[in-house]
């Protein structure tokens, strides 16, 4: 079984594989899922979407974010849209994940996903979409170092006793001892 670093490194390598332009081992495009990938790069209007991932103890936080239009927002599906983008990336990072360790990962959605929509403009308008997954396997338990003032405390007080008046001087110091020159 592996360790819950070894998880996160192998799902965050995993993300990190889907770049814009990345290429496989036969030297055919990597596709997640996302819109970019649609079409002919070359002629058609480039989109911009990407997503990331990060982690909270056992949890995986799947963030989306894409450039879309205010029809499309509008239209019937819209929702049902992205929630199909958001699997096809998950599914993209187990298979990815399962070829760089060799292992599986399961991945459990928690809750629902938060779809936002914001415009900056009549024509600038994009969604951002954030997902959270239950990594299976990962221990919730962690251990925590138990806190002690003693080491600060006792340090900060020869630190302000080296500079006090009533401390050791060095030697090319002229002052006199009540503080007037």
């Amino acid at each position: 079984m592996a360790t819950v670093y070894e998880i996160i490194q192998g799902l965050s390598q995993a993300a990190a594989n889907a770049y814009d332009g990345a290429l496989n081992e036969e030297g055919e495009s990597v596709l997640a899922g996302l819109n970019r990938e649609d079409g002919n790069p070359l002629i058609d209007r480039r989109v911009i979407d990407g997503f990331n991932v990060r982690f909270f103890g056992n949890k995986m936080i799947l963030a989306y974010h894409s450039e879309t239009k205010l029809k499309e927002v509008y239209k019937r599906g819209f929702e049902d849209d992205i929630d199909q983008t958001l699997n096809d990336v998950a599914s993209f990072l187990k298979k990815e994940y399962k070829s760089i360790t060799k292992n599986s990962v399961s991945l459990k959605q928690e809750g629902e996903t938060d779809i936002r929509v914001e415009s900056s403009s009549r024509v600038r308008t994009w969604v951002t979409a954030v997902r959270t997954y239950i990594i299976e396997g990962v221990s919730t338990k962690t251990t925590v170092p138990q806190y002690s003032s003693d080491t600060l405390q006792d340090g900060y007080k020869k630190f302000l006793e080296l500079g006090d008046w009533k401390g050791k001087r060095p030697d090319n110091d002229t002052r006199s001892k009540d503080g007037e020159q």
